[in-house]
């Protein structure tokens, strides 16, 4: 028995209001191929795609033929994304490491550019996980009307609205409030892993260490020695000291 889908309401935030806002650092940098690229701006367009999705790709995370074919034109941002998000790495960091509700939270945030509205939507968008798959679930956010009338075929996805007036700072980036990792696999694999600060207490600059030879490398060695503590000095009573004959004969 197919479970039913819900429907949610969405509320008035900061990404659905029209808004006048001046240009500074928080505004985010709109990367699209709606005008004809240099070979080093796709290449700016390809990083900004990883950044978004997987926040940071290691040379193992690169997917090259999805990247020749985004050069060739023979695919389009939109199916660039598609690509990511069906990639082994996304699947493996994202989907294998976290429950659906969360996972759901995380595609909402990187596809769509904004939080989800409320938990009604987690428990739909995790219907459609258990019942259309998880391709089916890239697939219905690739094709909602929002993610086409925001950014289209051609533009890589991006937060939208960071700026909120009435605030000192934007909206917390998604990748710092919501890391690829879940609490429960994060404790497996034993994040986070404080394994540097004995080292810095120890840490003796380069030039001031012992060169080969030095006495001091050995003296941790002459301290294990038995003869090294010596002979202990014996305790002398202050009424057996004869202070009449330390006095000087006149």
């Amino acid at each position: 028995m197919a479970l039913p889908l819900l429907d949610y309401a969405p509320k008035s935030q900061n990404a659905r209001v029209e808004g006048y806002l001046v240009p500074g650092d928080e505004q985010p940098i709109v990367f699209t191929t709606e005008n004809l690229l240099s070979p080093g701006e796709m290449g700016n367009l390809i990083e900004a795609a990883y950044r978004q999705i997987f926040f940071h790709a290691f040379q193992w995370d690169r997917e090259p033929v999805l990247e020749s074919q985004l050069r060739n034109g023979q695919i389009t941002v939109r199916d660039f994304i598609r690509g990511l998000l069906l990639s082994k790495t996304f699947i493996n960091s994202f989907y294998e490491k976290n429950s659906n509700y969360r996972f759901v939270e995380q595609c909402v945030q990187r596809v769509l550019g904004r939080d989800v509205y409320s938990e009604r939507e987690k428990i739909t968008w995790s219907i459609v996980v258990a019942t259309k798959g998880y391709g089916g679930f890239i697939d219905e956010l690739l094709n909602s009307d929002e993610y086409l009338e925001n950014f289209g075929y051609d533009t890589v996805p991006f937060q939208r609205r960071r700026n909120l007036p009435g605030r000192e700072a934007g909206e917390t980036p998604f990748n710092i409030k919501s890391p690829r990792y879940d609490g429960y696999y994060r404790t497996i694999l034993g994040f986070p892993q404080i394994v540097w600060q004995n080292e810095i207490r120890r840490y003796v600059p380069q030039d001031q260490k012992a060169k080969a030879g030095d006495p001091s490398n050995f003296l941790g060695v002459a301290r294990s020695l038995p003869s090294a503590k010596g002979n202990p000095t014996g305790r002398v009573s202050t009424g057996s000291l004869d202070y009449m004959a330390a006095v000087p004969r006149r």
